[in-house]
């Protein structure tokens, strides 16, 4: 050990302090709940304290202070100020998510027999202290090192830590006394606790779960991934990998149960393999209930447009994004009727796009080309685009969704999905290309002729290629490649098709079950499937769409729609809707009970 804390280690730690620290970093836990009223033995905090007080600064300014509080008055109106704010924002959460979000309770900070507050003095140090003159917000990220280093010292004596962070800042730095130029950034309750959980809390009741440290490690530029030691990674090529089949034996053992359950054979119709087949996904019977459940909206815009295929203006892909996040579009009222959170992505609006809540920023280009005059877009624009997919899938499910849904947005999509399907099922274009938004008979003529002008023109159209893909689905059949996938992709399809391709790969890879829309989400899977073939165990096809591309993408993925409503809006809109039956599927094994434990008899007089 170092026995003069002040000098710097010329050699490493022992096995012992070092195996000690790491322990430390690796137990250290947020703690909601389980604070015991025992006193904290001032020693003790004030070793803790110094421990923080250590912590790196910004130019040594240390811009910290500890305003210890434990006077009960005082901390019963702080859990006030809090528990307002807790309630506000629950009242923003779908209702799976809320559902969670009751167990998380800000009662440590009348519960604990310490707060304390760390407090951050942009100012200190006088005008210039070093490294704080390009990066002003430096010294609450100082404040933020010295919680992290009082937060495991405290783990280290075997105390236990709350972060409560459901404040309005100048509320309570007016409840704190604190001078103006003074802020909060950390709210900590602090004392004895009954135990540690195994793993964090926010993992125990499923809220989220910890990212994989090859998700967040980057070799000289970002999106160049691979841990120490090792080759950087291809995202697409490490996730195609991660897609296995579906688990048979899982599968047999959901067929048994659905046999015994107080049903006749079978009278559940499609929902039973449904079951079955999200059972052979999770690897277990029954598997996990689908929800929460988050839709991505990926909004692009498309060159083709300026060939007349949409009498709508480019322009409303951004004004809908705009309506997507204010909560005004249809997707918004199907996805708070279904309980599930909708995120929009910008992976290509041709208008910049100020910053909201619920909207990720991944921009790869404003729209496409016009694919009629050359490439829609350049590879690595496609595989970027596809990556953001794969991301935002990870992301999604690291946040605890277990179930995603696919939405998209984007004026003249409908002509690029046409491209698509008709490469992917080599159907001729008049068989394919719907009528999007709602065109008349001669915009659709030259719409059709738009596609097979595109078609013709990057070697696609049917008589020229080979068709890509033979058809498969979740019974297992193969799709035999006969072109390259990602070229196809980049030719006629969109930003947006890309990132729903990796979206739904992301979601097959993580074993989450991937609900599909209409017609853009359909070209989608044709090439994650012709990429992937086992990436269909994941996919559910919502609905079928009145658009003809998505009857012909359904076919040929063999994929059969739950619900057909003649809906084609897209947004997510017709997967949402199916979402409640996908979530019954699995309700079922859950909580129908068999003939044996019902006492019931079944067809043949047993029990």
């Amino acid at each position: 050990m170092i026995s003069d804390p002040e000098r710097a280690p010329d050699r490493p730690w022992e096995p012992l302090a070092r195996e000690s620290l790491y322990r430390v970093i690796e137990e250290r836990r947020d703690i909601r709940t389980g604070f015991l009223p025992d006193p904290v033995d001032d020693a003790m905090l004030t070793r803790v304290l110094q421990a923080a007080h250590r912590g790196p600064s910004v130019g040594l300014t240390q811009p910290w202070d500890f305003l210890i509080i434990r006077d009960p008055v005082r901390r019963g109106r702080i859990r006030e100020l809090a528990e307002k704010h807790r309630r506000d924002y629950a009242r923003t959460l779908p209702a799976a998510r809320r559902d969670r979000f009751d167990d998380l309770k800000v009662e440590a900070i009348r519960e604990a027999p310490i707060n304390i507050a760390v407090t951050c003095d942009p100012t200190r140090g006088g005008r210039a202290p070093l490294g704080r003159h390009t990066q002003p917000r430096t010294a609450p990220y100082s404040v933020a090192c010295a919680v992290q280093n009082l937060w495991l010292a405290a783990r280290a004596e075997g105390l236990g830590v709350g972060w409560v962070s459901f404040f309005d800042e100048r509320e309570l730095a007016a409840e704190l006394g604190l001078p103006e130029h003074v802020e909060v950034v950390a709210y900590l309750c602090v004392g004895h606790v009954e135990g540690f959980p195994p793993v964090p809390e926010l993992a125990l009741n499923g809220w989220a779960r910890r990212r994989p440290l090859a998700w967040a490690v980057h070799q000289e530029t970002y999106g160049r991934r691979g841990l120490p030691g090792e080759a950087p990674v291809d995202l697409i090529e490490q996730t195609i990998a991660a897609v296995g089949p579906l688990d048979e034996a899982a599968m047999a053992d959901a067929r048994d149960l659905q046999s015994r359950l107080t049903k006749p054979p079978g009278a559940l119709g499609v929902l039973e393999e449904l079951s079955v087949r999200l059972a052979g996904l999770a690897g277990r019977c029954p598997p996990p209930s689908p929800e929460p459940a988050a839709v991505a909206v990926f909004a692009a815009d498309h060159g083709v447009h300026a060939q007349g295929v949409s009498p709508w203006p480019q322009e409303v892909t951004a004004q809908m994004v705009a309506n997507f996040l204010a909560g005004g579009a249809v997707v918004n009222a199907f996805a708070a009727q279904v309980g599930a959170e909708v995120t929009v992505v910008d992976v290509g609006v041709a208008a910049p796009l100020a910053p909201a809540p619920g909207l990720l920023p991944r921009k790869i280009a404003p729209g496409t080309a016009d694919l009629t005059r050359g490439p829609a877009m350049a590879p690595e624009q496609a595989r970027r685009a596809m990556e953001t997919g794969i991301e935002v899938a990870r992301e999604l499910v690291a946040a605890g969704n277990r179930c995603l849904v696919t939405g998209d947005m984007g004026i003249a999509n409908t002509t690029a999905s046409a491209a698509l399907i008709a490469a992917f099922t080599g159907l001729p274009p008049e068989r394919v290309t719907g009528r999007g938004t709602g065109i008349d008979d001669a915009a659709h003529a030259h719409k059709i002729e738009v596609v097979r002008a595109a078609l013709a023109r990057h070697g696609l159209a049917p008589a020229e290629s080979a068709v890509i893909g033979a058809g498969g689905g979740p019974a297992g059949e193969s799709v035999t490649v006969a072109a390259d996938p990602m070229r196809v992709l980049a030719a006629v399809g969109g930003l947006e098709h890309a990132a729903l391709a990796g979206f739904i790969l992301g979601g097959a890879a993580a074993r989450v079950p991937v609900v599909l829309d209409g017609v853009i989400a359909g070209a989608a899977a044709l090439v994650a499937a012709a990429l992937c073939p086992d990436v269909l165990g994941a996919c559910v096809a919502g609905h079928r769409s009145a658009e003809p591309g998505h009857a012909a993408a359904l076919e040929h993925l063999r994929l059969r729609p739950l619900v057909d409503l003649e809906l084609r809006l897209g947004e997510g809109t017709g997967a949402l809707l199916a979402l409640p039956l996908v979530q019954s599927a699995v309700r079922v094994l859950h909580e129908v009970a068999t003939f044996d434990s019902a006492g019931v008899s079944d067809k043949n007089g047993g029990r």
